[in-house]
């Protein structure tokens, strides 16, 4: 039956009809949508919430951009979450790295990604994965599982799974490159945020830190002091509100971003360039007081040196005698050497820690009591140590897959050295994994790596982990080039 050419034009201008009304319902919708925000939050939190949502569109249409949305977050808003409330609200990391391992997820089931990039040391985190699980799920037997423990711990779970993705993710010397620069440029940008607020007058800081509830963040006097005496200075905290955790990323992000600067050719901009974004690291992880990131930064450094680097050490040296000896470098030097010396009060209150720590350990030395609380009344698990807290919860076992990994890490790019240095990515891996060191060393006395209350400083560790292995990796596809020429 042959339709007239009448009845054709009609049934599309039906069809052209009938989506006209869907746009422009949707359309309205939207406009109301948007006037509703603008009347209950202001045209600020409205404004923000149309580009939020046009760029977590965007990042679920693209990989690389999702990476980058999530790596800005974790420095600029670790602590953000949606500006509406749910039984759990979503913080901005969630999004964003939800949506970076769904398209990743995406990809494979659509068969744009192929041939699983392997390191050894994946095999080690899926094992120390799965041990936190067990852990986690043998200590509900002493202790009440809540939603918000629950929520927290999945996320960890996330952040380690994010150092297996990112491996078959940076497969090429390109993409390691844009996710160092992306890594520097926002790492700089804190830094900065948190040198400028150090700078401004209290009241000015406060002000400006405030803003920042309608975004989950604390209100109050938010500012951080040493010992939380005023009377003993300030201590930058940027948009991280704790110094502490605040001078464990820029360690990470001080690391690569050195490296870059020292690198022939750096990730981003030429070398002026490069020193520029690096410059504020070492004064906001200075002035964050923090002793632990301020010694670990500088143990990454000097494993840089070893690596390549050597005339760093009589640079270090020469800059490092120059900068204690500086007038206004005293109270940091009385700091540093009273905790050295276990004569302060925060490093009695840390030793104390230790050796609670260590008696938990002792009473559960296998599985650790879990993540929800512990069995005794006489023992907790909050400890000052990223190894003493893997311990508390999964126990000698789980201490023992974490420190493999950081080993396996390290051992996997060392052995592929002279590779590296042909494929030109010699300078990109050992910034991640000078950073791993530095960590490795910050996490004796720090406990932010392995913490489910600072869920941006662990994503932000596992990614760089994952790095190393993804610059040493891609050293593997080289070499099987080669051969097959």
């Amino acid at each position: 039956m042959r339709i007239p050419f009448n009845g054709v034009r009609g049934i599309a201008l039906e069809v052209q009809t009938r989506d006209a009304l869907v746009i422009g319902a949707a359309l309205g919708a939207l406009c109301a949508l948007f006037g509703l925000l603008i009347a209950l939050g202001g045209p600020l939190l409205a404004f923000g919430a149309l580009f939020g949502a046009a760029l977590g569109l965007y990042a679920l249409t693209n990989l690389s951009f999702a990476l980058y949305v999530t790596i800005a977050i974790i420095a600029l808003l670790p602590f953000g979450t949606l500006p509406v409330r749910f039984a759990l609200t979503p913080t901005f990391i969630d999004v964003a790295l939800g949506a970076f391992l769904l398209v990743y997820l995406f990809e494979w089931m659509t068969r744009r990604r192929e041939q699983f990039r392997f390191a050894p040391a994946q095999l080690l985190i899926a094992l120390f994965i799965g041990w936190c699980l067990f852990s986690f799920v043998a200590g509900l037997g002493h202790a009440l599982l809540t939603t918000n423990v629950l929520r927290k711990f999945v996320e960890m779970l996330l952040s380690m799974v994010t150092a297996i993705v990112i491996v078959d993710v940076a497969r090429d010397k390109q993409r390691l490159a844009r996710i160092s620069a992306a890594m520097i440029v926002f790492g700089a940008l804190q830094a900065a945020i948190g040198v400028l607020l150090y700078l401004l007058s209290d009241q000015t800081a406060l002000t400006l830190l405030n803003a920042l509830s309608r975004l989950g963040y604390p209100r109050g006097d938010v500012l951080r002091y040493i010992e939380d005496n005023p009377l003993l200075g300030e201590r930058a905290i940027g948009t991280w509100i704790d110094p502490n955790a605040y001078g464990g990323f820029l360690l990470m992000f001080g690391i690569v971003a050195l490296a870059n600067a020292l690198n022939k050719a750096p990730a981003i901009g030429g070398r002026g360039l490069a020193w520029l974004l690096f410059a504020p690291y070492p004064l906001a992880i200075l002035l964050t007081q923090s002793r632990g990131a301020w010694l670990a930064f500088g143990a990454a450094i000097f494993f840089m040196a070893l690596l390549r680097y050597r005339w760093l050490l009589v640079i270090g040296a020469l800059s490092l005698a120059l900068l204690l000896s500086a007038p206004f470098m005293e109270r940091y030097v009385e700091r540093l050497l009273d905790g050295l010396q276990g004569e302060d009060l925060a490093t009695q209150m840390r030793l104390g820690e230790f050796k609670d720590s260590l008696r938990l350990i002792g009473r559960y030395p296998l599985l650790g009591v879990g993540f929800a609380g512990t069995p005794d009344r006489d023992i907790y698990l909050g400890v000052s140590s990223t190894y003493l807290k893997i311990g508390n919860a999964t126990g000698i076992i789980g201490i023992a897959l974490f420190s493999l990994i950081l080993l396996e890490t390290l051992r996997y790019g060392l052995v592929r050295r002279r590779q590296l240095r042909q494929m030109g990515l010699d300078a990109l891996w050992l910034g991640f994994a000078a950073a791993v060191f530095g960590v490795a060393i910050n996490g004796v006395v720090d406990h932010y790596y392995f913490n489910l209350e600072f869920h941006a400083v662990s994503i932000a560790f596992w990614l760089i982990v994952g790095l190393a292995l993804a610059a040493a990796r891609a050293t593997r596809h080289h070499d099987s080039q080669t051969s097959t020429a």
